[in-house]
């Protein structure tokens, strides 16, 4: 991959990071606070939300520090490395994860009577797109792996 593209790459992560960031400590609590005092009902929910939602955006953070690390590894040419088995790994259990998540908040959300169909497309897809991700994530680590074992073949050939 080209210098630039990786650079802007890892410059667009670190604006995401910071916007992420910004929606953790500032939107979320603002929304679940207003969120509550328009709906009651469902006021108790306020902190689980938040911390559903606040734990989501760190598992997208963890993926965006996982992709910077490979982008990393792929500028010093490295990317065909025992060390990028790692960051992948990490991706997968991280898409595994946040499809729990959704379906753990989804379940809390149903338990209060709050559900509505929207919400529950919502969730549906969210854990479907979850688990995709995470099958194409295995399936990209097959790939690398395979690269991998084709690139020391032929370091031995030569």
């Amino acid at each position: 991959m080209q210098p630039r593209a990786t650079f802007a790459l890892k410059a667009l992560i670190v604006v995401m990071l910071a916007l992420l960031l910004v929606a953790q400590i500032f939107m979320i609590p603002r929304v679940a606070a207003s969120t509550a005092e328009r709906n009651p009902d469902v006021a108790f929910l306020e902190v689980p939300g938040i911390v559903g939602a606040v734990l989501f955006l760190v598992l997208i953070e963890v993926v965006l520090l996982c992709v910077y690390r490979l982008l990393t590894l792929v500028r010093s040419d490295r990317i065909f490395s025992p060390d990028a088995f790692r960051y992948v790994d990490v991706i997968a259990i991280t898409m595994l994860a946040s499809a729990l998540l959704i379906a753990v908040s989804y379940a809390v959300v149903f338990a209060a009577r709050a559900a509505n169909p929207g919400i529950t497309i919502l969730a549906l897809l969210g854990v479907t797109v979850s688990v995709a991700l995470t099958l194409l994530v295995r399936v990209m680590r097959g790939l690398l792996r395979k690269a991998l074992q084709l690139e020391q073949d032929l370091s031995e050939v030569v």
